[in-house]
């Protein structure tokens, strides 16, 4: 078996090379291929569609999350790999070697896997109501040994306004920690760093070059302690963001004809899913759409594709051609316009919206909301503001971090769409040229790619057969 490390630099694609020497390095000396993604082009959907090498039909992770008609409930950013269908790529490995051995670090679905070593982020939530940073690992002394090591994991610089390189830079180095320590065959990192401002500013900001430079010094480090270890390097990304000027109200469209239902707690308004018509779970660039009498499928499916944004609507043909015929997606599923993205706002006037609507509480909003990664550009003094209810918390006061705008037309980049052009999407990068075949990877294929990788050998032994 031939070692191999997998950094997955979320965003990164071959347009943006050029600010990535290392990258790019790797990139020449090896190989580089578009990477074909899947419908949804988002974390969890590609990272599953990677691993598995199933299409979201068979691994049923359809989103970032879903409608759980059971509970009646959207949940989105669920941790458990039970939720993950099919054989996942290190399962395959060790049925294919014993000896095998992975290393998963903050891929998503990383509680309860059956790979070898895992670390995930996992807040404490405390009885009073605080979010206190920690990281789930397996195994379990991995976690103190780490933060004594590195400091405590930096949540707050992993999503919302603060988010920055800190996050991605713990990441590495708990990496190294693990390629020093454990020596998996397999290591697999996730780099989630230009997530922020490709969404923030969108791609063709210029404080974009420099976010690329800095991840890229990361990569740089993890790449030359594989090279010392003989190790197989693959650099992928899950979807390219590309610049966006219109967010899609597609609830408050939902609302205004009659079948979403919200409920009122407190003159604030709660999206009563239950009992709703019909409602939408907003993921960037798609949003399933849950009907819930299928009479009113139909005039669903119309009142969308007149809404400004909305490039499709699927039905179940639609799905079953996308690889999303599966029970957890939505009875219709809406795909924006390549300039557009879906809100999950249900509330038609701001002075309704729930409370967590203006705080970064991605458990709780039936939805996702990428304003969270900026602070409401109507706060004059936003250090000021923060310090101050920073300070309410300190001295055991109730507080709400509201300072997270309702204003969705801040946002400049988003995802899920496949990109129009090849070079704004994903790529896959491999120091194993021999291993590559032309033309674009699907992500179907990375699972066996990650295979051939692993056992390099008998890979090659195959072609030449």
């Amino acid at each position: 078996m031939t070692p191999t490390l997998v950094l997955n630099v979320v965003g990164l694609t071959p347009a943006l090379l050029g600010a990535a020497p290392n990258l790019q390095a790797l990139a020449k000396q090896g190989a580089m291929r578009p990477l074909q993604t899947v419908l949804p082009a988002v974390t969890t959907t590609v990272q599953s569609t990677m691993l598995t090498g199933a299409l979201p039909r068979e691994h049923g992770i359809v989103a970032n999350g879903w409608y759980f008609r059971d509970l009646s409930e959207v949940w989105l950013w669920r941790q458990s790999n039970r939720l993950v269908s099919g054989e996942k790529v290190w399962e395959a490995a060790k049925r294919r070697d014993p000896a095998f051995t992975c290393a998963q670090l903050f891929w998503w679905y990383n509680m309860y896997s059956s790979a070898d070593v895992s670390i995930t982020p996992r807040p404490m939530y405390t009885a009073d109501g605080r979010k206190l940073p920690d990281v789930y690992t397996n195994p379990a002394a991995l976690r103190d040994e780490l933060q004594q090591r590195l400091g405590q994991f930096p949540l707050f610089k992993f999503w919302g306004p603060g988010a920055n390189i800190e996050s991605s830079r713990w990441i590495a180095h708990s990496a190294l920690h693990v390629l020093e320590h454990q020596r998996p065959t397999l290591t697999m990192v996730y780099l989630p760093h230009l997530d922020y401002d490709l969404q923030r500013f969108g791609p063709n900001h210029p404080a974009i070059p420099a976010q690329v430079a800095e991840v890229d010094a990361l990569c740089g480090l993890l790449i030359e302690k594989a090279r010392r270890a003989g190790a197989h390097v693959v650099v992928l990304s899950e979807y390219g963001i590309t610049e966006v000027s219109r967010p899609v109200h597609i609830n408050r469209a939902l609302r205004q004809a009659g079948w979403l239902k919200v409920r009122v707690e407190q003159a604030r308004e709660q999206l009563d899913a239950g009992a709703s018509d019909a409602f939408a779970v907003a993921d960037h660039q798609l949003a399933h759409v849950y009907v819930a009498r299928p009479e009113l499928i139909p005039e669903v499916a119309a009142c969308l594709r007149k809404l400004p944004g909305v490039e499709q609507v699927l039905d179940e043909n639609g799905k079953r051609a996308a690889g999303l015929d599966h029970p957890r997606s939505g009875e219709l599923v809406a795909v924006s316009a390549a300039d557009s993205w879906f809100t999950y706002y249900h509330f038609l006037d701001d002075a309704h919206a729930p409370d967590f609507a203006r705080t970064v509480d991605i458990h709780r909003k039936p939805g996702y909301d990428p304003v969270e990664l900026l602070i409401d550009p109507r706060i004059a003094l936003p250090k000021l503001a923060v310090a101050t209810r920073l300070a309410r918390k300190i001295l055991g006061m109730r507080y709400l971090m509201d300072v997270i705008s309702l204003d969705a037309t801040i946002i400049k980049g988003s995802h899920g769409r496949p990109t129009d052009r090849p070079e704004d999407g994903p790529l896959f990068i491999t120091s194993a040229p021999e291993l590559l075949s032309e033309g674009a990877v699907p992500a179907t294929a990375v699972k066996q790619l990650l295979l051939d990788h692993i056992f390099a050998d008998a890979a090659g032994m195959r072609r030449a057969a």
